[in-house]
């Protein structure tokens, strides 16, 4: 398969798990008690699957070598925005988990950091998904050397085929979530 056209498609599963996250922000507003595990499922699932997984395929597989075949214009994207934006998310999330143990330890204003941080979170991916899909791969296909396009594909179906496990796993996690969350 395409790897890019995967990394979209990881891109659709992570946007509904966004919706999820946010709807379970939404119930906190409504005054409707947290769910802890059903918070630590969607952290696990943005850690393993859309940080772990789909972000080490860009980092690994598809910026590297976009830097190393294309130059400073990518590197400037890459280290400047894509990884930027990468490490925010994650400090979203250490916050949000950290939120949530405060909660859980009794403290009630940590509802605002949950939601803060949550909801942070869900903003940003969104508009870096959306850069990424318009912006990062279109620039990568037109840039790159077919050859070495084809080796990015076949990197990825390598990691793919040795990593199916985690897809499969986060998207029913995803899935049975989703019906919670509408």
């Amino acid at each position: 398969m395409n790897a890019i056209d995967l990394m979209m498609e990881e891109h659709g599963y992570i946007k509904r798990m966004l919706k999820v996250l946010r709807k379970a922000c939404l119930n906190i507003l409504n005054g409707e008690n947290i769910n802890y595990e059903d918070f630590y499922l969607m952290m696990d699932f943005i850690k393993n699957y859309a940080d772990n997984h789909h972000h080490k395929k860009e980092e690994i597989l598809l910026f590297n070598k976009m830097i190393d075949e294309i130059g400073t214009t990518a590197e400037k994207l890459v280290k400047h925005g894509m990884l930027v934006e990468h490490d925010l998310g994650r400090l979203y999330i250490i916050s949000l988990r950290e939120a949530i143990q405060k909660l859980k330890d009794g403290d009630s204003e940590s509802k605002l950091d949950i939601i803060a941080n949550a909801v942070s979170y869900t903003n940003l991916l969104e508009r870096h998904i959306h850069k990424e899909d318009n912006v990062v791969y279109k620039f990568a296909t037109r840039e790159l050397k077919e050859e070495t396009i084809n080796i990015i594909n076949n990197e990825c179906n390598a990691y793919e085929k040795e990593h199916s496990n985690i897809k499969d796993k986060n998207i029913a996690i995803l899935e049975n979530l989703e019906k919670k969350y509408k």
